[in-house]
């Protein structure tokens, strides 16, 4: 059984991101995954300090909830993660995980002396991103920091959900075929898996 962590990086709990993430959830859920879901905004998680700690054996020396997260990371399948765009990136919530996981690209690169960019990823994400704009390069700047975040933890990027216009809590419900698409996502990730 293929184990999925859904990471909810909204500081809504039930704004246009989280509810697209829910049909994801739903479907991979559906067809036959275990899916943990975990919301970012609920944790108690300091932002990277640069202690630098990491570079001895991967592991930050910030003792949060960051750490129960980090061996859930450690022992998943694949990941699903969706934020809101602030600023053409991911909201805080979300960049502070992605900064404390600093540790695993540590561990990767400084630890264990992984060539950079010859490691083939083994396993995967889905990423659900919504922004109130219609800007041509809304997601730009949110892709890029998500290539390189995944490559951290070993995983390719599977598929990308991006959503313009959608701004208010509840706009995505205008929109079924959104919702559908993240549902179809969720179900043909865990397929990919």
């Amino acid at each position: 059984m293929k184990n999925i962590l859904a990471f909810y990086g909204s500081p809504r709990r039930k704004g246009n991101s989280a509810t697209l993430l829910d049909q994801a959830v739903k479907g991979a859920t559906e067809a036959g995954a275990v899916v943990e879901k975990i919301f970012l905004r609920d944790l108690s998680m300091s932002p990277c300090l640069e202690i630098y700690a990491c570079r001895e054996d991967g592991r930050c020396a910030i003792r949060d909830d960051f750490d129960a997260v980090r061996e859930k990371l450690l022992s998943c399948d694949a990941l699903m993660l969706a934020s809101p765009i602030f600023f053409y990136t991911v909201s805080a919530h979300t960049k502070i995980f992605m900064d404390r996981c600093q540790g695993f690209w540590s561990k990767k690169y400084l630890v264990d002396k992984a060539p950079f960019g010859l490691r083939t990823p083994t396993r995967k994400a889905l990423f659900v991103s919504v922004g109130a704009t219609r800007g041509a390069k809304l997601f730009d700047g949110v892709l890029l920091t998500m290539k390189y975040f995944l490559d951290t933890l070993d995983m390719e990027l599977w598929r990308s959900l991006l959503y313009k216009g959608l701004d208010g809590p509840t706009d995505v419900l205008e929109h079924p075929e959104y919702l559908e698409e993240a549902f179809l996502a969720g179900k043909e990730f865990f397929a990919a898996l």
